[in-house]
């Protein structure tokens, strides 16, 4: 059995336990560790190289749109704060640079088989400005037309209706994402972000009845003024919204590093241990309306591609979470959008100032990245396995890797000892296993492989792992 497939089982005390600061593990080695010394250059020859393989990998797309018409407190994205649709043409005029010198680089042939736009509120794009950046892209990058491709986009509700998803459709958008976080109103006015049940069902059902093969929603646990009895109400509202997907994301205060959070009341803020009753009720509530857990913060319905991907083992994941694509090459367009191309990772300049300066010298707007030595590539494996898989054989692994597994990971092993003492995995002669107890934790399970987290303090720079 795979033991990704396992219900997982919370248990408050051990996740209290384990509940410290670390990566995501959308990438490894994680951002904080990319390199300033990767520029364009470096950029460029990957690319060639990635080209010149047998098979070249199909390639993800990346666009992230910075604009907000009004800021949410507890948002740590990189957006700017406007009303102003004037500044969208101003940042466009880059990006479309951006995306005919960065087009330039690949083979033609190389087929688009994932679209995803971010942000920022990606709807602040009205359909005219959205169908024209779709048809540069599209006239610049070979998109695919298989029935399997994914299209996707996130949508703040506040600002969209059924006729904006309608014309979404329209541009060959099939995959939505709607923010929702809590529909309970004291945590709204909290947050700044009002935001009503009847908004948010609009654009679902447009999204459903245009087309589009998934709509998802976002919540967060841990926001302020957030209580149970008012988190049942939000879960309630959501289950009746039936989603294909729903991810719950622990809210990461972190007030130093992005200034929305300075509006936030740390007070009302609620205690650690009402902060894991907020996750385990959303556990409980949405596995018993049929939806299945994924891993970390990731819901979908037994039918949903994520969760068929889960039971046959071909699970993985990218910047965006869990994915059923994460073959693909990533190219990041946009402001502080990241790619990931062969054995690299590179992020484009993170304010719009450097973002315009390199591209009006006609450069790509590269402000760092990272090439990965063999050992980042191994490690990268092996937690990707063990966060999408839940299993690890060590024999298996050792001989695709040319290592004797035992010597190559002796420190990490002990440092696992604990973790199978604790139950949150099995050590046995031949495999790693995570239980359903461990399946809460993965985030915990990989920092014992992660080859830089000794040398750092992981509390500057990462969110609670729970």
């Amino acid at each position: 059995m795979n033991q990704a497939s396992q219900t997982p089982e919370f248990d408050a005390e051990l996740i209290a336990r384990y509940d410290t600061n670390g990566p995501r593990y959308t990438s490894y080695p994680a951002a904080p560790h990319f390199r300033g010394d990767f520029d364009e250059a470096a950029l460029s020859s990957v690319i060639r190289v990635s080209n010149d393989e047998p098979i070249p990998r199909p390639l993800s797309i990346y666009v992230h749109v910075p604009f907000c018409m009004s800021p949410c407190f507890y948002c740590g994205c990189n957006r700017v704060i406007t009303r102003d649709i004037g500044k969208a043409d101003v940042y466009l005029e880059r990006l479309y640079r951006e995306i005919e010198l960065m087009a330039s680089k690949f083979d033609p042939d190389r087929v688009v088989r994932q679209l995803h736009f971010g942000g920022g509120t990606p709807n602040f794009l009205d359909l005219p400005r959205m169908r024209d950046l779709v048809g540069s892209l599209a006239q610049h990058w070979n998109f695919s037309s298989a029935s399997d491709r994914e299209f996707g986009i996130e949508i703040d509700p506040r600002f969209a209706n059924g006729d904006y998803v309608r014309g979404l459709a329209d541009l060959g958008f099939n995959r939505i994402s709607v923010g929702i976080q809590d529909f309970d109103p004291a945590v709204q006015q909290a947050v700044n972000r009002i935001q009503s049940v009847a908004e948010t069902r609009e654009v679902l059902d447009a999204a459903r009845a245009a087309g589009f093969v998934s709509a998802s929603v976002d919540l967060i646990y841990g926001l302020p003024r957030q209580t149970l009895a008012g988190f049942d109400r939000t879960l309630d509202e959501v289950i009746d919204l039936n989603p294909d997907r729903v991810a719950v994301y622990g809210y990461a205060h972190l007030p130093n590093l992005f200034k929305a959070q300075q509006q936030i009341v740390a007070d009302e803020l609620p205690e650690p241990g009402v902060r894991l009753e907020l996750f385990g009720r959303a556990l409980d509530r949405l596995t018993d309306a049929g939806y299945v857990y994924i891993g970390m913060d990731h819901f979908a319905r037994a039918d949903d591609e994520l969760a068929r991907a889960q039971r046959a083992g071909t699970l993985q994941r990218n910047f965006q979470g869990y994915s059923t694509h994460g073959d693909c090459d990533i190219v990041g367009l946009g402001v502080s959008a990241i790619g990931r191309i062969g054995n690299s990772y590179s992020q484009n300049a993170r304010d719009l100032f450097g973002y315009f300066a390199a591209l009006d010298a006609g450069k790509l707007p590269i402000a760092r990245g990272l090439h990965l030595d063999e050992d980042d590539l191994i490690r990268r494996k092996l937690i990707g396995k063990l966060m999408c898989d839940g299993q690890l054989d060590r024999q298996a692994f050792g001989d695709q890797h040319r290592l004797i597994f035992n010597e190559y990971f002796a420190p990490e092993l002990e440092r696992l000892r604990r973790l199978d003492e604790d139950g949150l995995v099995t050590v046995d002669e031949r495999a790693i296993h995570v239980t359903p107890k461990g399946r809460l934790l993965l985030r915990s399970i990989a920092m014992c492989f992660d080859a830089y987290l000794p040398n750092e303090t992981p509390s500057v720079r990462y969110s609670r792992t729970i």
